[in-house]
């Protein structure tokens, strides 16, 4: 447990650094596969005749869902395609890391077709106690995706990512 736990100016010098943008494709075997695994059944995640006829461009993004990141050798993750770099990080010395919580603003449409762009940063840092963890660092971080093609913001995710 990490009882000692301190924000160093070290730490609080990542706050509004950000992270490279990074492309993610919204394809439509994307968004099918995304709906099908989480247990939607909405034809307008399956069928774009359907989806344009409740009035989107194409099949929309079943909330949550970004697409799927570029894979680029030597800078994405083998697994996930996610570049190694996708959180920004804070040296707190803490080897345990949760997620806490994630708050997500639509700002526009996201549809197959669309290549989004996503920039990472910390927005803060705070330290709460727990009873069975200790002092925890809570690192706050916001992503903001927005359409390449328009460049307008299409959605920013908050996240709590906890460390202990």
């Amino acid at each position: 447990m990490a009882r000692d736990l301190v924000i160093t100016a070290d730490m609080r010098a990542a706050i509004g650094r950000e992270l490279p943008p990074w492309i993610y494709e919204v394809t439509s075997s994307g968004v099918r596969a995304f709906a099908r695994g989480v247990g939607y059944t909405d034809p307008v995640y399956f069928d774009a005749a359907a989806a344009r006829a409740a009035g989107y461009r194409d099949l929309p993004a079943p909330p949550t869902f970004f697409g799927t990141p570029i894979y680029l050798p030597g800078q994405s993750c083998e697994t996930s395609s996610r570049p190694l770099a996708s959180e920004p990080t804070v040296d707190s010395g803490c080897t345990g890391r949760l997620d806490g919580a994630a708050d997500i603003e639509y700002c526009g449409d996201i549809c197959a077709g669309d290549e989004l762009i996503a920039v990472a940063r910390v927005t803060g840092l705070e330290l709460r106690e727990s009873h069975t963890l200790g002092t925890m660092l809570i690192v706050n971080t916001e992503t903001v995706y927005s359409d390449r093609a328009s460049g307008r913001c299409v959605a920013i995710q908050r996240r709590k990512l906890i460390h202990y």
